[in-house]
C-alpha cells in the first residue's frame, strides 16, 4: 500500500483551514482550532482511529463556532478522500460500538462513494460548556459530503452530554480505522462488484 499521507488547505471568507492526515499513524495530533472542545473530539478521531492529524483553523469565532465546525469537517473529508485513494484492497465498511459509562454509541461507515449522514444523536442539553451540540451533526454532514461515505451514527444510551460526544467520536474513529484497514485476502481487489467506488 502506498502511503496515505496527504495535505488539504481550503480558504473561504469565512474560514482558513489547513489539514494534514497520515491514515497509517499511531494517533499522534495537533490542533489549532479555537475551538476546545472541537479539538477535544478531534484527538478522539485520531487517537481511537490511529491517523496523525494535524488541523489549524482561523476562522470567524465572533460570529459563532459554525463555521469553524462545518469548514473543518468539509476538510477533513476532502483530505480523507484523497488519502484513501481508490480503495483496492480496504475492508471498505468499519463499525463500532464505544461506552463511557451510562453512554453508548454505534458508529457504521461504507467508504461507498455515495455521500449519506444518518444521525440519531439526542443530547439531554443544548450546549457542553460553551459548544453548541448541534454543531456535531454541522461536521459529521461536512465530512460526510466531501469524503463520499455513508455514515451511520446512533446514540443507544446516555444522560450526561459529554460522555455521549465522546462515544460518538471514538466510535467514529475506531469504524474509520477498521474500513481503513488493509484486508490481505482482498488484495489489489476493488471491494465492490461494480468495480469502482
Amino acid at each position: 500500500m502506498t502511503d496515505r499521507i496527504v495535505s488539504v488547505e481550503r480558504n473561504t471568507l469565512e474560514t482558513k483551514i489547513r489539514i494534514t492526515i497520515n491514515l497509517d499513524g499511531t494517533g499522534k495530533a495537533n490542533f489549532e482550532t479555537g475551538v476546545p472542545f472541537l479539538d477535544h473530539m478531534l484527538d478522539q478521531i485520531a487517537r481511537h482511529g490511529m491517523i496523525d492529524m494535524d488541523v489549524y483553523c482561523d476562522g470567524d469565532l465572533k460570529i459563532d463556532d459554525h463555521h469553524t465546525v462545518e469548514d473543518i469537517g468539509i476538510t477533513l473529508g476532502q483530505a480523507f478522500a484523497q488519502a484513501v485513494g481508490n480503495k483496492k484492497g480496504l475492508y471498505r465498511y468499519g463499525h463500532a460500538y464505544v461506552p463511557l459509562d451510562e453512554a453508548l454509541s454505534r458508529v457504521v461507515i461504507d467508504f461507498s462513494g455515495r455521500p449519506g449522514l444518518y444521525y440519531e444523536v439526542d443530547f439531554p442539553r443544548e450546549m457542553i460548556g460553551s459548544f453548541d451540540v448541534d454543531l456535531f451533526r454541522e461536521f459529521f454532514q461536512g465530512f460526510v459530503n466531501y469524503a463520499g461515505v455513508s455514515l451511520h451514527i446512533d446514540s443507544l444510551k446516555g444522560r450526561n452530554a459529554h460522555h455521549i460526544a465522546e462515544t460518538v467520536f471514538k466510535a467514529f474513529g475506531r469504524a474509520v480505522r477498521m474500513a481503513l484497514t488493509e484486508d490481505p485476502r482482498m488484495a489489489g481487489i476493488m471491494p465492490s462488484t461494480k468495480g469502482v467506488l
